[in-house]
């Protein structure tokens, strides 16, 4: 696809999946210089004209993320202020995302509020991968396309875990029943669930699970993986129910903390993640990381944006 009239703009939160998309659009990333001053304010120039242009940045929620978002927020305001005529904020992993419920007095509601800041600065469009609540898209002024990374997560399993039908989907907790019934439905497996009983936030008293994985391959199915405790418990308690291997499978590896250490600790026999966040790095420290490569699904929605074409079909197939 090589139009003049699209631009592909990137941040400095996730440059190789930028390039990527790019690579596969089969067009040259525009050039854009970020650096900051001494004080610490982010300053962007933008390289080459983009009036009237269709204008697509790629910034993911990762690693510095208050920096990221402000990048972010530059860049649109810059390209407006340039008479771009659209632009899109590609965000593969939404930051903030897990605030997005007032579940206590005085919590703020702040995937709301960056919902408004991407609005003020002028965004015309979002596109973004498995928010962690889709009710998210309604905090927006502008059309959101919320893609999934679910026909990828099918495509993998069914490539790459051997023995897959003898299988089960699990879910680490509750909240996320419906995408691992979802998985399990369209793979035609059993489903499990993980009943997680907290003594306080981010810790775990005990996990019960509700479901049989005896005998069988468990594939642990969650929307995002940051400090990796759950998972490293969930696995454990899997294997204490008899299962023969464990898969942890996340769409965002946010992978902080003492992620790694955990991973490799644990009796999970491989954490698949997507590259929605850089995890290149952690690679090499944890040779149980794998990665699912879902820059073809991004490339695929920026080009049926473009030509004005519909991108419901990427919810239900690989691009």
């Amino acid at each position: 696809m090589s139009d003049n009239s699209i631009k592909i703009l990137a941040g400095n939160s996730h440059p190789e999946l930028a390039r990527l998309i790019a690579k596969r659009l089969g067009i040259d990333l525009a050039k854009v210089a970020i650096s900051k001053y001494p004080n610490q304010e982010t300053a962007v120039l933008i390289g080459e004209s983009v009036r009237d242009e269709d204008v697509f940045i790629i910034q993911s929620g990762c690693d510095e993320i208050n920096d990221n978002l402000m990048e972010l927020l530059i860049m649109i305001n810059a390209c407006k202020s340039a008479s771009a005529r659209r632009v899109s904020a590609v965000i593969p992993c939404f930051p903030y995302a897990r605030q997005d419920k007032k579940d206590k007095s005085r919590a703020p509601i702040t995937a709301k509020l960056v919902a408004n800041m991407l609005n003020v600065a002028g965004a015309d469009h979002v596109i973004t991968m498995d928010l962690h609540a889709s009710q998210i898209q309604g905090f927006f002024d502008c059309p959101v396309d919320n893609l999934y990374g679910e026909p990828s997560v099918l495509r993998y399993i069914k490539e790459n875990i051997p023995e897959w039908k003898n299988a089960v989907i699990v879910s680490p907790d509750a909240g996320g029943a419906k995408r691992a019934t979802s998985i399990a439905d369209q793979l035609d497996l059993d489903f499990a669930l993980i009943h997680k009983e907290r003594k306080k936030a981010n810790e775990v008293s005990r996990m019960v699970l509700v479901g049989d994985v005896k005998g069988k391959i468990a594939i642990l199915v969650d929307d995002m993986t940051d400090t990796c405790g759950t998972l490293g418990l969930a696995a454990k308690t899997l294997v204490n129910n008899q299962a023969t291997d464990v898969y942890a499978i996340a769409i965002h590896g946010v992978l902080s903390g003492k992620a790694l250490s955990v991973i490799n600790d644990s009796v999970l026999t491989k954490v698949v993640v997507t590259n929605t966040i850089p995890h290149g790095p952690k690679k090499e420290l944890c040779p149980k990381i794998d990665t699912i490569d879902i820059s073809s699904v991004f490339a695929e929605a920026i080009r049926r944006t473009h030509n004005g074409e519909s991108v419901s079909y990427l919810f239900g197939h690989v691009a």
